[in-house]
């Protein structure tokens, strides 16, 4: 009877053993911390699986040396590779383990970029190209993909067949949120880098849906008249009252007479120089300072737009003001009627606040 008792014991003693082990182990192989905290290690030619778990013991990724050891003897790994690595606390030895198989890839980091407000689409093309591995053909090629244009034209209620207009030279612009985005890596590709932006622009919209569906304005024509005024007007407070100016001239049938339009029509950035009378006088269904623009919005968006250029294109100021002429500083100065536009225009001329065309 006493030698069962003892073997009982010996048996339990071993169970437990067995048990607490197991128990240590399990719990050594979990991550060292719960929250998300990016280390950078590097792991030198040569390292041997001992020398890496003193490595990710010392940057706190692991819990136990050993255990990590006993991990990599057990599971057979002996291609752990060397090089620069952006690991996380809340990873456990398995995922560290997988991702040291796999061996470091820049490439595979995430990005920050920044898309800007009152940029074009070929700012942004260039932008995709110089953040990521991605080439501004790869950009324009996308938005020639008239099944994937499709693609978003059910998906997505605020786009519609206007983007799909043949004078429009891209059919997003305008539709891509301006923002900075953390992107999973430079091998994102065109159509998923379109799709953040374009989700951030449904989650912008959204609070204002009802009230677009229920007015008179389109999206199209809501993005197109904001685009116009972000790069007209500089400053914030200014928007509202360019957009009064804009919509009183449209009711009047007035064209816009808007410069930024005619630079886009031709595809030249306003910073790269003055425009020509000629082009000044050319039509394009863009520029509206060309004939038979009376009464119209260009064809479709110029710029990307934020938020608050949105609203003040949903809401622009009730005024009684057809014309507005911005200084060199970007500053904007109003009038109702002709002669107070000639007499601001005269006064920024006397300056030297005046654009001179050629």
């Amino acid at each position: 009877m006493k030698k069962v008792i003892i073997i009982l014991i010996v048996v339990f003693v071993i169970l437990a053993g067995i048990g607490g082990a197991t128990f240590y182990y399990i719990s050594m192989m979990n991550p060292t911390s719960e929250t998300s905290q990016e280390v950078t290690v590097n792991i030198p030619t040569g390292s041997t699986a001992s020398s890496i778990g003193t490595i990710l013991a010392q940057n706190d990724l692991i819990k136990s040396e050993f255990v990590f050891k006993i991990y990599t003897k057990l599971n057979n790994v002996t291609n752990l590779k060397a090089g620069e690595y952006e690991l996380n606390k809340n990873m456990g030895v398995t995922q560290i383990v997988e991702a040291l198989e796999k061996g470091p890839d820049a490439s595979k980091k995430t990005i920050n970029v920044t898309f800007l407000e009152g940029k074009n689409m070929r700012w942004i093309a260039k932008k995709i190209a110089e953040t990521t591995n991605n080439t501004e053909e790869k950009v324009f090629e996308k938005l020639k993909d008239t099944e994937y244009i499709d693609k978003l034209i059910e998906k997505y209620w605020f786009i519609t067949d206007e983007i799909k207009n043949k004078n429009i030279y891209y059919p997003l612009e305008g539709y891509l949120f301006p923002d900075t985005y953390n992107l999973k890596s430079k091998d994102i590709t065109v159509e998923e880098i379109f799709e953040v932006m374009i989700n951030q622009m449904e989650k912008k919209l959204e609070p204002y849906k009802s009230e677009i569906q229920s007015s008179n304005i389109a999206v199209h024509r809501l993005l197109t008249m904001a685009s116009v005024i972000e790069l007209e007007a500089a400053n914030k407070e200014d928007r509202a009252g360019v957009a009064s100016v804009f919509y009183n001239r449209i009711k009047n049938n007035m064209s816009l007479g808007s410069d930024v339009t005619t630079y886009y029509a031709i595809r030249v950035d306003v910073s790269e120089r003055d425009l020509r009378q000629s082009e000044l006088n050319t039509y394009n269904p863009y520029n509206t300072r060309g004939p038979n623009m009376e009464g119209k919005l260009p064809i479709g968006p110029i710029s990307s737009v934020g938020i608050d250029t949105i609203k003040s294109a949903l809401y622009p100021e009730e005024t009684n003001n057809l014309y507005f002429v911005a200084d060199k500083t970007g500053k904007v100065y109003f009038g109702k009627t002709v002669e107070e536009h000639n007499a601001n225009r005269s006064r920024l001329q006397s300056q030297g606040l005046w654009y001179n065309y050629d």
